[in-house]
């Protein structure tokens, strides 16, 4: 039973079904299926396909697990990163359809032991799999400047990069940064901010770059999503949602890549020239909505 205060709205439910074509025989593989929101989804909209989902954040699976204990021998569940997913033995030629959504869950959002939330006080961790050793406590005040500056550039485009790495090191020289909010302080007072509407909080894109860090997110995602696609079979479907431009523009040079290709015929369809957002009314049910952008394409 998920807790109250840690009901997870899947995003664009209407459109992810939509485009996978979930009415027909065959996998669907959920490599991101969180806490099941969109498995259920998928699910309950056709009798025919069965679904494998996958992973790395044990308590959010155990959810997954109970929600869709309904659908019995249609599900199969497992704990473990999507990139190693391949060396599984999949039946490439029966998937029909692919989601990826890269989102937190609010499941893990709102929970403050997590450590994911820059609004709620907790330690810093911010792991998805609870058992590797690496955490956000670990980046702030064990990483060299030279490592903080690069991954507050590169992962959350940070235009005060080397100063907020300047403070933190300060700061941690003195008394080690152990919290959110010690963290979020630092980051306010190097980043002046006040509230204004429509603008982020400046430590929203600094917790993004650390937990990117911390789960090695970004890491192979490119030549993963090539080698899937290349493994899948004609007509099979692949939808991601994105909540952050680094995801995003990994997916659109995929895509392109594989729907031009110069050398030998395309290997994909792309079905969405630009990327979905959610719509209005859905952003006003759901504010954590907003940021999503959602690609598809299918295999040729």
């Amino acid at each position: 039973m998920i807790e109250k205060g840690f009901e997870h709205i899947p995003v664009m439910v209407k459109e992810v079904i939509d485009f996978i074509e979930p009415n027909r025989e065959g996998i669907i593989l959920d490599f991101t299926v969180g806490t099941g929101g969109h498995a259920e989804a998928i699910l309950k909209s056709s009798d025919l396909p069965i679904l494998i989902g996958f992973d790395k954040d044990e308590e959010s699976l155990g959810i997954a697990r109970e929600r869709l204990k309904a659908f019995k021998e249609r599900v199969q569940l497992y704990n473990m990163d999507f990139k190693n997913s391949l060396e599984m033995d999949i039946e490439f030629s029966k998937v029909i359809g692919v989601l990826f959504d890269f989102g937190l869950s609010s499941f893990q959002l709102n929970n403050a032991g997590r450590g994911f939330s820059f609004n709620l006080e907790g330690p810093l961790d911010m792991r998805m799999d609870r058992k590797q050793s690496l955490t956000a406590y670990h980046v702030v005040n064990r990483y060299p400047e030279k490592e903080l500056i690069r991954i507050l550039k590169e992962y959350g485009e940070i235009k005060s990069a080397r100063k907020l790495a300047r403070e933190i090191i300060r700061i941690r020289n003195k008394k080690e940064i152990e919290t959110t909010f010690e963290l979020r302080q630092i980051i306010e007072k190097v980043i002046p901010w006040r509230p204004v509407r429509g603008k982020t909080h400046p430590a929203a894109k600094v917790f993004q770059a650390i937990r990117i860090e911390v789960n090695k997110e970004l890491e192979n995602l490119s030549s993963f999503l090539e080698e899937l696609i290349n493994k899948l079979f004609s007509g099979a479907r692949v939808v991601t949602i994105s909540f952050h431009s680094l995801e995003d523009r990994i997916v659109k040079r995929v895509f392109q890549k594989l729907s031009k290709n110069s050398k030998k015929k395309p290997v994909i369809k792309v079905l969405t020239k630009k990327p979905i957002f959610p719509s209005k009314e859905e952003v006003e049910q759901n504010f954590r909505a907003r940021s999503a952008r959602l690609r598809a394409c299918e295999k040729i």
